[in-house]
């Protein structure tokens, strides 16, 4: 990505706050231009003081003596011999003069003030407005790329992206955009001023600016690349910092947090290096800048002053000389940093680029606008994550509006990819699959999205209140149908004995509920939409057979009002279902009811014996311990475990 791409991009985010970057920039300059008042004020002062008893008729302007003279009512503006050519002040009457000096001054350095502060506020507003504009349209884009993109994205670098890189660039609009300017208005105004006061001395001043200029550009190329390598690797210390506290549970399980500190301290080391040598390079360059722009100031103090001895310069005059090359090298030595900074919010931008440039989900499907009746067809369906990779395989079948589909088969055979279609979270490009004879690729991702509503695997809990959970899909719910819909998953009970019932937090992820509380939160969310389509992913694995069986009671008595899709691995799960598909290799083997493939030769039979075999072996143990309990009333309770 080059950067006029880049610049582009930037450019784009200022839209709306335009105005503000030109009323700071116009601020600073009038600011400025007063502050550059100060030094010749200041001359003429100087120059004023050391032509006491001296010839001044250089010093002072005749208007400037008229004016003293009708403001003071008598003639003190210079001396008893009034503003006469060639006559010589006394130090009584230069006072004027250095009052008016002082006032001058004083008037100049508010003015400046006020228009800096001017300045300094429409760049805050500017500045924080366009990162805030950027921020959400980069968090925007972010909700509407594909799951495509996220399945590859690496959450840390994502955080950081949207953090820290952020922060460059508002670090760089806030002063460096500032600066720029700053140093562009220094040489513009400054420079015929230097000309004017002495030819000789402004081309001295300016020795050693090509030096500066030359080092700041070499210094720029120099770090521009490190910049890259440092945001890398401390968005790498943010990956591993996220995943550690993410999975903080399973590092203690595993007893695995001297592996976990171990990562973490290299990453950090990693980063440190790379900081290191960025540092490095900012100290030899602001050294030599250092002793390049103090050089310059010497340089300018040891000539001015050998010519202010031999009557060549005015010592009023090597004071400006001084003070306004402080003024103008400094920015320039501060080139370099700005260029720092620039490289950096290069950096970032580009990094930030990368996510505005990635494609978004398409937005221009249609949406009917009415609630779908459920009904499914899916014709001749293959699809693979991959090219010339499928999981799914020329899958075809049927489900009425108000079905229960039920979906077997090994882990990695599809069952999921299949939801996860059906919710367009991918796009298939063979075959087809229609909701209410409606091709399903025609169709508003949004408005397949909310005519359907799905348990993921992994059900995933904000950390916030349990009814602020269960209202994910429903915001307008009431508190009466959100408590159906709990008593529905029955989980009503259990949020009941929570010291603030519905008002309980959860903490992140749900972590203070169990397995099974979870997917029965997920699955109340998922009821209280009240969707045609009802996408149930393993839903009830962590649950107990007497829940699991309220749950099923609950869905049969909605059979007529939505389309149930039941991926599962239990048989009680799906045995009374009205179709079962079981899948093997992204392949439907077979297809049927629970009677029918029961008795049929095949792997859902085998998985009926299977099942069965399991379940009637563990009965079995359950009667030989309760008969050793009976015959043996004295056993020890950690004998009965045993046994069991």
């Amino acid at each position: 990505m080059n950067d006029r791409i880049k610049a582009q991009l930037l450019w784009q985010s200022t839209k709306g706050f335009r105005p503000q970057l030109a009323v700071a920039i116009g601020a600073m300059s009038v600011g400025y231009i007063f502050m550059f008042g100060v030094p010749l004020v200041m001359k003429f002062a100087i120059d004023i003081i050391g032509a006491v008893g001296t010839d001044a008729n250089n010093i002072v302007p005749a208007w400037l003596a008229s004016l003293v003279t009708s403001i003071f009512s008598y003639n003190l503006a210079l001396g008893d011999a009034g503003p006469s050519t060639g006559s010589a002040p006394s130090p009584s009457g230069i006072l004027p003069y250095l009052i008016l000096s002082a006032l001058a001054i004083l008037c100049l350095t508010m003015l400046a003030g006020l228009f800096l502060y001017i300045r300094g506020r429409s760049m805050a507003f500017a500045s924080e407005g366009i990162i805030r504009s950027l921020r959400d349209r980069v968090y925007t884009h972010i909700e509407h790329l594909p799951s495509r993109y996220h399945d590859e994205a690496d959450t840390g670098d994502l955080v950081q992206r949207c953090t820290s890189d952020m922060e460059t660039i508002r670090v760089f609009l806030s002063g460096q955009v500032i600066e720029i300017s700053r140093a562009i208005l220094m040489l513009i105004v400054v420079l015929p001023i230097l000309f004017s006061l002495d030819v000789n001395m402004a081309w001295l001043s300016l020795t050693v600016m090509p030096l500066l200029f030359a080092s700041a550009i070499i210094f720029f190329r120099k770090v521009k690349a490190l910049f890259q390598i440092v945001d890398e690797a401390e968005a790498s210390l943010t990956t591993v910092l996220q995943e550690n506290l993410t999975g903080i549970r399973v590092v203690r399980a595993f007893a695995q947090q001297h592996f976990e500190i171990d990562k973490f301290a290299r990453e950090n080391a990693q980063f440190r290096n790379h900081n290191t040598q960025l540092i490095g390079i900012l100290g030899i360059y602001y050294g030599f800048s250092d002793l390049l722009c103090l050089g310059q100031i010497g340089l300018i103090l040891l000539v001015g002053a050998q010519w202010v001895l031999t009557g060549d310069l005015t010592v009023g005059t090597l004071f400006a000389f001084l003070t306004y090359e402080s003024m103008i090298i400094w920015p320039i030595r501060h080139m370099g940093r700005v260029l720092t900074d620039s490289g950096k919010a290069i950096v970032s931008m580009g990094r930030l680029s990368e996510i505005l440039l990635e494609p978004v989900e398409s937005q221009n499907e249609d949406d009917p606008g009415k609630r779908l009746t459920g009904k499914i067809e899916v014709n001749g369906l293959s699809f693979g994550f991959e090219p010339k990779n499928n999981v799914l395989n020329d899958m075809t079948f049927t489900v009425e509006a108000g079905q229960t589909l039920a979906l077997l088969g090994p882990p990695g055979s599809g069952k999921s990819t299949l939801a996860q279609l059906l919710m367009r979270l991918y796009d298939y490009n063979q075959g087809s699959v229609a909701l209410d004879d409606i091709e399903l690729a025609s169709l508003a991702r949004k408005y397949v999205r909310a005519q359907i509503s799905i348990v993921l695997q992994e059900p995933f809990l904000y950390s916030a209140s349990i009814g602020g959970n269960l209202q994910v899909g429903r915001m307008d719910a009431t508190q009466a149908e959100i408590v159906e819909a709990a008593k529905q998953a029955c989980i009503h009970e259990s949020i009941l004995e929570f010291p603030r019932g519905y008002d309980s937090q959860v903490g992140e992820r749900g972590v203070t509920l169990s397995g099974g509380q979870r997917q029965r939160m997920a699955l109340a969310r998922a009821l209280l939409k009240k969707p045609p389509i009802l996408i149930l992913d393993d839903a009830l694995s962590a649950v107990d057979t007497d829940t699991e069986s309220k749950i099923l009671s609950t869905l049969k008595a909605q059979r007529n009002t939505q389309t149930t899709i039941i991926i599962a691995h239990r048989l009680s799960t799906v045995m009374h279902a009205d179709k079962i598909l079981m899948f093997e290799a992204g392949h439907i083997v077979q297809e049927g009811t629970h009677e029918t493939l029961s008795q049929q030769p095949g792997v859902y039979r085998n998985l009926c014996a299977i099942q069965g075999n399991l379940q009637q072996q563990l009965e079995q143990d359950i009667d030989h311990t309760d008969a050793a309990s009976v015959s043996e009333p004295g056993q020890d309770a950690t004998r009965e475990v045993t046994d069991v």
